[in-house]
Formats: structure tokens, sequence, C-alpha cells
């Protein structure tokens, strides 16, 4: 899908034609797409294409018309009723013109300059469009990382009280994403160090303190991610501890019981036998033999209670 945008009278607006200082945003856009905008603008189609590949890493390429940057941005995805996180790559180029943003689906990173939520955005100051995207895939960063924190304290709340793996594995999904938030921001500090050597993004007084707060924010998100990745890590490795403990006292409570209630099944079985016993004569015997078991049960109870052994 392709879409024009441009700012105009400070309101972003969607356009029919392309104009210079437009937005082009590409969203999982199709063969024909990407081969007409390569042609329109002179832009290499494996470029076009690159951020379109899950697995592609964080970049800048400057080319004689065109610069492209790559990096990472966190997206969720909900499976089973659950929201999971995780990256993809999206794709800056910026040319003489316009300014072309593509991405594999529609993030909040992007929609939130397309529904006009950013202040003080310009699609026309295109260096400066690239450094407020970038601000706000940090910022976004730091939103999920503490969304992630506070789920895995609502896991950590069901551990205390569980004997199952449900919520181990429910920890082992939010450490991957993790893994992924940290290894992506790892690669978009990289990108982050070469744009304070290219000139060209710099072009407004302001872009030179804005990269330096997105290259602050990004840290701050790296930071985190490495903290909560080893809370969680080392959560995870004593709740597994927990649950076997869990387990293992249940266990113990249920042969416990076993004991106990073995009691009278003894004794029923020494006057179950097809030889002559005591009060097997008498009228009152089985209610002698009841009560008997009753309070061997009691005191065995009572006695195993006194050892803790419940």
């Amino acid at each position: 899908m392709v879409n024009y945008y441009r700012t105009m009278d400070h309101q972003m607006n969607e356009i029919s034609e392309v104009i210079e200082g437009s937005w082009i945003s590409l969203i999982h856009p199709t063969a024909a797409e990407l081969v007409q905008v390569s042609r329109d603008y002179k832009i290499d189609l494996d470029h076009l294409k690159a951020p379109l590949d899950e697995e592609e890493r964080s970049r800048i390429e400057v080319e004689d018309d065109y610069t492209l940057i790559i990096v990472d941005i966190p997206v969720t995805e909900e499976r089973k009723e659950k929201e999971y996180f995780l990256t993809i790559p999206c794709g800056i180029i910026l040319t003489n013109e316009v300014i072309i943003t593509v991405c594999l689906m529609e993030t909040p990173v992007l929609t939130d300059f397309r529904d006009g939520r950013v202040r003080n955005f310009w699609t026309f100051k295109r260096t400066r469009f690239i450094l407020q995207i970038l601000y706000r895939n940090a910022s976004l960063y730091l939103q999920y990382l503490r969304s992630i924190d506070k789920k895995s304290d609502e896991v950590e709340k069901q551990l205390h009280i569980s004997t199952k793996n449900q919520e181990l594995i429910e920890l082992l999904e939010l450490e991957k994403s993790l893994v992924y938030f940290s290894t992506s921001l790892r690669g978009n500090e990289l990108v982050l160090e070469k744009l304070l050597k290219i000139e060209k993004i710099k072009q407004y007084p302001e872009d030179e303190e804005l990269l330096d707060d997105v290259i602050i924010e990004n840290k701050q998100a790296i930071e985190m991610a490495d903290i909560y990745s080893n809370i969680l890590s080392g959560t995870m490795d004593a709740y597994a501890s927990v649950i076997s403990n869990n387990l293992n006292i249940v266990m113990k409570v249920l042969a416990v019981i076993t004991i106990v209630m073995s009691i009278p099944t003894m004794i029923a079985s020494f006057w179950g036998m097809n030889v002559p016993v005591p009060l097997a004569d008498s009228p009152h015997g089985f209610a002698v033999l009841v009560i008997a078991s009753l309070i061997l049960t009691v005191i065995g109870g009572i006695f195993l209670g006194k050892k803790k052994m419940f």
C-alpha cells in the first residue's frame, strides 16, 4: 500500500499526487508499487526491498541521489489472546525531493505522524522528520520495556502459588522479547553514531540537539533492556526452583494423607482374615473397630502434624 502525505497549514494531509516536500509511506507494498517508486525516484530496487526482510540488519547507505537508513522498530503481536513484543526493520529513504518510509506493517512509530499526534512536525523538513522518527522509535522502546516489566510482575505474583509451567513459559516469551529489543537497540545505536558523521542529516540548528536526545533515549532503552533481562533471567531460575518445591510439598502432603489413611485399612485387613480374631462374635465388634480406627487415625494425624509433615 502506498500513501502520500504532506504538511499544509500545520496539519497532516493525505494527497493524491506527490509534490516536493511530501512523505511517501509504503506499508507492505506490492512488487509493482516498489518498481514504480524505484523508477520514479531512481532508487535501487534492492534498497526498497531490504526493509521488507524481517532479518535485515540496521545500517546506513549513502548514495549519490539518496540516503538509506534502516532501523529496527518495536511492534506487538497477538497470539492466543496474549500480547507479545518483537522488532521489524523500517526503511527511511531521504531524497532531494521527498522522504520515503518502507515497512512491513502499520506501526505506532509512523501512525503517530500520519494522525497528527506529533507536534512541530513538517514533512518538508525531511532531515528533522528522520530524527523525529528515530526519537519516537526510541521512546516506543522505553514504553514497551515498561509494559514488559509490568507483565513480568503480574506473572511473578501467579508463580508464588503455581505448580505449573505456564507462567515460566510466559516469562520465557518476555525474555525473548528483551533479547530482540536489546539486539535491535544496539544495532540502532550504531546507526545513530554514523548519523553524527553525516552533515547532510544536520541541516537545521535544532537537529544536532535532537540527535543527541535520540542517542540518550536509545542508550536509556539499552540499559533498561539489559537490567530487565538480567532480572527476568534470575527470576526464572528462582521460580523454577519454587515450582519444583511447590510440587514437592504437594507430594509430601499426599504421602502423609496416604500414611494416615493406611491405619484403618490395616485394621480392616487384619479383621478381614478368614481366621478367628478378637471381637468376631461380639455384636458390638464392628463399632469398636470403627471407633478404634478413627482414634488411631486422629492420633497418627496429630503426631505427623507435630512433626510438621503437613
